[in-house]
């Protein structure tokens, strides 16, 4: 059996990075360099799956939201990662995330979840 390829990228700047989370949800721990994703502002959301919690072991986890000032910017870790694990990471994110493609300070094109209640998805498109 061929091994898939990692051609996908994942912008992550919070759970996502933790050591425990990847092992749980990719079954690996991933590998990555660091980011940044410019217009896009960093809070806090609370996570009602217990599943989500027991994993991450917080009940409180970091999103984002697009803003208006190109001040703002929010630093991660870009994985590569495979199309079957993209499909993990929608079933580990909950509904408060949606998956939106972005292009990242460095000019590279990436998968990040950001607060659903946002803007519509093709404004994040570039």
């Amino acid at each position: 059996m061929q091994k898939e390829e990692t051609n996908q990228n994942l912008f992550s700047y919070g759970t996502l990075r933790m050591r425990a989370v990847q092992v749980e949800t990719f079954g690996r721990l991933l590998e990555g360099h660091e980011d940044r994703l410019s217009g896009f502002k960093l809070s806090m959301v609370e996570i009602d799956n217990p599943d989500v919690v027991e994993v991450s072991g917080d009940a409180v986890h970091p999103i984002i939201a697009p803003t208006e000032d190109t001040q703002d910017f929010v630093e991660g870790t870009v994985f590569k990662i495979t199309t079957v694990e993209l499909m993990q990471a929608d079933r580990y994110e909950v509904d408060a995330y949606k998956r939106v493609e972005v292009t990242l300070d460095s000019g590279e094109k990436a998968w990040a979840y950001i607060d659903a209640r946002c803007c519509k998805e093709e404004r994040m498109k570039a």
